[in-house]
């Protein structure tokens, strides 16, 4: 055997024989690869299953499981429109002509001279073999089915779009093309990230990608499932330890609520508390002791019933030796801490003093703001006469539930997890989806309804999720989602501004009888461009240092000292204050200070209004927290005229909200469902939950266990459920 494989290179021919049969040849070789076809790859590792590395990740999608493809719908948005009037969308904006004008079109004009067709009539009317040569061009399919050549070479739209977005160097020109392109699954690996071969590689029948698409249950539930008869003594010893560590992994992640999250999920898609309780299930898995954690509200998108679990996980590490601080609003978490130490008395200029330092007992008993709601001297309330749901002169539940042309209709919801479930929702109340974490609310609100309606209103890119038909829509006409994502990734961004009561500002000041002496136009008073901005630093107030293997660091300008402004434009004053100054004002004092301004009274008055009162109007977008970011977004859509016949979507605005914030937050949603508009939220704070006209409750777990309607009603109909945890905890 040695000597014919080192004959052979690595390759021997076997033959035997087989009782009274035709003699048979077998080939054996050394290497990982296969005579006949030709098949081979390098040995397997560990670091041949991670799409992270170019040994396991997909050549086509490089490990990221989907590709950006340009979309065919978004080349010709409306098809109602002729090949002349500019109906291919990239190629009409990019020469910033419409009609018989620029290089575009004379490769058209020359197209339609070599197919014979018209450009003045509707692609919509067009063969489908010109849709489709001009799509992807002279070596189209259909071109050559119909027997046809052209006369010179045609790239088609869809090659020229893909080799300029590969081979431009240009970030605007990148961003102008991926307008026209839509993420799909990776046509090679289907998502998977890896390389065929190492998907072949299967433990249990089951590769890598299936595993890891499992829910963290589920899993643990695979893991636990290997019986000793599933394996061989040799892969049994080699087998053990890997899956006893496995096993430790997981139990950590369940402990603190993540159960229904799968292990391959995107990092992008989690929420703010689903990452740092991942982070918290690393850190109990290393063991340490000694150690002091910090966490900032890791309560965020979980359920009361889920809550119990991440008290006993922070309860755990405490008892390792470790000292937890916790920056919490949760009512469980405060009553099972050790020591309680409180700060206010209110936000802003009026907080930054501890009003108590004690234990949950004492706290229940002070007369601090989070005492008395602890103690249930003050409670999140609404009368009942403030509910236009349960005003049986202006409405009915019942009706409002089954009759379509007063209600929004998901029929056939199947995104995710969410078992093609039809779903009512009520329109101009007060709607709150409830539910386990992970019981599908975010894939029906978020991916399903709000997707849709952006699309609907206003042509927006992203596709809605799997569904059959929405009904109703009709009777809205207008969307907001209000998200927790930043209004401003620089400091440029701030209230002022993202409000639009900036505006109006820089006019005051333009209107001065020094400004007019001056000739200063209402530009001088930005600090966005050129004139009364700061050179130094143009107007950031700060400058930013580059630090390498760091975070950047932001210093003070030296030169305005923060103010952005340089001498001449502060020299301005409006009532003996000059821009910058304006700027540092919190809220509560400008709404004072510019109380006989129509446009600013508005627009400043609602942001107190949503409880940011103590906020700076000038303050950088990079210091706001995310719920502050979502409570801006709302004032802003608050301080704009309503129809009456507005959505407004909320994904758990409560959150980083103190009870006190919460009633003020639910002040101002009430009052514009009193207006007409609808408010559908996603939540899981009770007091929330309590004051909303109809609830939707999704369950009855998370994961694949999730998605099916549990219940749905008013707080009492939620509350008499048996099946649904929300209800359990409602009146409690």
């Amino acid at each position: 055997v040695e000597q014919a494989l080192k004959l052979g290179d690595g390759l021997m021919i076997v033959q035997h024989q087989v009782l009274d049969k035709k003699p048979a040849d077998e080939l054996f070789s050394e290497s990982l690869s296969c005579a006949y076809c030709g098949l081979n790859f390098p040995a397997i590792e560990p670091r041949s299953f991670s799409f992270n590395s170019p040994h396991g990740a997909c050549a086509h999608c490089t490990g990221l499981g989907h590709t950006l493809e340009i979309d065919p719908d978004l080349v010709f948005p409306n098809k109602n429109l002729t090949l002349a009037e500019g109906a291919i969308r990239p190629w009409s904006a990019a020469s910033h002509r419409v009609g018989y004008q620029g290089w575009y079109w004379s490769i058209i004009d020359e197209l339609s001279k070599s197919l014979d067709f018209s450009v003045d009539i509707p692609v919509k009317d067009l063969p489908d073999y010109v849709i489709d040569v001009i799509l992807y061009g002279a070596n189209s399919s259909k071109l050559k089915t119909k027997n046809l050549e052209l006369e010179t070479d045609f790239e088609g739209v869809i090659p020229n779009l893909l080799r300029r977005y590969k081979g431009t160097e240009s970030d605007f020109t990148r961003a102008e093309i991926e307008r026209y392109m839509v993420e799909e699954i990776c046509p090679a690996c289907r998502g998977a990230r890896l390389k065929p071969e190492i998907l072949a590689v299967k433990f249990l029948t089951k590769n890598i990608s299936a595993v890891a698409g499992m829910s963290i249950k589920a899993s643990q539930d695979f893991f636990n499932g290997i019986k000793k008869n599933d394996l061989s003594p040799s892969d049994q010893k080699i087998v053990s330890p890997i899956i006893k560590e496995v096993l430790n992994r997981l139990e950590f992640l369940l402990d603190v609520g993540l159960d229904y999250l799968t292990l391959s999920r995107s990092s992008a898609t989690l929420s703010g508390g689903e990452a740092q309780r991942i982070r918290l299930a690393t850190q109990i898995g290393s063991g340490l002791t000694g150690v002091l954690y910090i966490l900032d509200e890791p309560s965020i998108g979980l359920h009361t019933r889920d809550q119990a679990r991440l008290i006993k996980t922070l309860k755990h590490l405490r008892d390792l030796g470790n000292s937890v601080i916790v920056v919490e609003h949760d009512e469980q978490t405060i009553a099972n801490a050790d020591w309680v130490v409180d700060v206010g008395p209110g936000a802003g200029k009026h907080g930054g003093r501890i009003t108590f330092e004690g234990t949950p007992a004492q706290l229940k008993k002070s007369d601090t703001i989070t005492g008395q709601y602890l103690s249930g001297r003050k409670s999140v309330k609404f009368p009942i006469s403030n509910f236009q749901f349960l005003n049986k002169s202006k409405t009915n539940s019942k009706s409002q539930t089954l009759n379509p042309s007063g209600c929004l209709i998901i029929k056939g919801a199947a995104e995710n997890n969410l078992k093609n479930i039809t779903i009512k929702i009520p329109l101009g109340l007060f709607v709150a989806v409830t539910g386990v974490s992970g019981s599908g609310k975010s894939s029906l609100v978020n991916d399903i309804l709000a997707k849709f309606l952006l699309q609907k209103f206003y042509d927006a890119k992203d596709a809605p999720g799997k569904f059959t038909e929405i009904v109703g829509w009709e009777n809205l006409d207008k969307v907001v989602v209000v998200d927790q994502s930043p209004i401003g990734r620089t400091p440029r961004s701030n209230p002022a501004t993202y409000t639009g009561a900036f505006g109006p500002m820089r006019d005051l000041f333009a209107a001065t009888r020094e400004a007019k002496v001056r000739g200063f136009e209402p530009g001088r008073f930005s600090f966005n461009v050129k004139g009364g901005r700061c050179e130094e630093c143009e107007g950031q107030g700060v400058k930013k240092i580059e630090m390498h293997f760091l975070p950047d660091v932001y210093v003070e300008c030296e030169e305005c000292h923060g103010t952005r402004y340089n001498r001449e434009a502060l020299e301005i004053e409006y009532k003996g204050k000059n821009i910058a100054q304006v700027l540092k004002m919190p809220v509560e004092e400008a709404v004072d200070f510019f109380k006989n301004i129509p446009a600013l009274k508005q627009k400043l008055g609602t942001l107190q209004e949503v409880g940011l009162g103590y906020m700076e109007l000038g303050q950088a977008a990079t210091t706001l927290s995310g719920g502050e970011a979502q409570r801006i977004k709302l004032a802003t859509e608050l301080s704009r005229r309503d129809t009456g016949k507005t959505l407004y979507i909320l994904d758990e605005p409560t959150t980083g909200l103190h009870f006190d914030d919460i009633k003020k937050l639910l002040n101002v949603l009430h009052l514009l469902v009193a207006k007409g508009n609808t408010v559908l939220v996603i939540e899981h704070n009770l007091d929330v939950v309590r004051t909303a006209d109809w609830i939707i409750d999704l369950g009855p777990e998370g994961g694949d266990k999730g998605g099916e309607i549990i219940a749905v009603g008013t707080s009492s109909d939620i509350s008499k459920s048996k099946s649904s945890h929300t209800g359990r905890f409602l009146f409690k």
